[in-house]
Parts: structure tokens; sequence; C-alpha cells
């Protein structure tokens, strides 16, 4: 399987809220994640954002993604995703109740492999704005 097909099926597994257990079969059991937005600060393997991504699903249980662009850099081993998450908060499990408000907010993916599996990948996203949306900041 291409670097472009493995990161292409890990992105819509992802976020599609599957977590770890379906994401894992793409990714190294040691696959790092970095981004640096507070909401994401802590957060340093790409099984941790996976299962937040899960967890982003329960007070956001609409959510989903548009595809604006998905890119191979087969030189660097390396794939980036473009994208537009689009929700609204109705569920519980956020850190406020209900607000019914909704968010649309860019950010990208920037996938590295080592071998055939996702070694790193990196988040680029603005979560002040996307949290001010929803209601949550």
């Amino acid at each position: 399987m291409s670097h472009e097909q493995t990161a292409h099926d890990f992105f819509t597994a992802c976020e599609t809220g599957k977590g770890w257990e379906a994401c894992q079969t793409f990714c190294q059991e040691d696959a790092t994640f970095s981004c640096q937005a507070d909401a994401l600060a802590d957060m340093d393997t790409l099984a941790a954002y996976a299962e937040w991504m899960m967890g982003l699903l329960g007070p956001v249980p609409d959510g989903h993604y548009e595809l604006k662009a998905f890119a191979s850099d087969a030189s660097r081993g390396t794939v980036v995703a473009a994208a537009v998450f689009h929700g609204t908060q109705t569920g519980e499990g956020g850190p406020v109740p209900p607000t019914s408000r909704t968010v649309a907010s860019d950010y990208a993916y920037v996938i590295h492999f080592a071998g055939d599996k996702i070694s790193h990948m990196t988040k680029i996203w603005n979560d002040t704005q996307a949290l001010r949306a929803l209601g949550w900041a």
C-alpha cells in the first residue's frame, strides 16, 4: 500500500472517530504527535490524539470533515492533508452543557512515515477560534 493510501485510510479512520483501535494498523506502535495549540499541547502520541478525536464526537456528534487537499511528497516520506472540521455541539461531554453552536475549523495534518507505517503526525490548527465558535472559550 502506498504512503498516500495509508495516510488517506488513517485520516478517514481518525476523522470519523474510530479511535486508536482502527488507526493503529496504519501506524508504528510508538507513533508520535505534535500540535502547537493549547488544547492539544500536552498530547505527544498519535494513539492519544486518535482517542481525543473519538471523544470529540460525543459533544459534537455531527462532526465531519471536508477534505480540501491531499498531497504526497514521496522523497520526504510525507503526506499532507488540509481539511475543514464542521460540527455542532449538541451532545453531552463537552466542557460546558450543549451550546448548539457550530464550528467550521481549518486544519492540516503533516503525516510522516518510517518504512510503510506512520511514525509522526503534526496537526496545524487554531484551537482558540474553534473553541470560541463552539462556546467553549
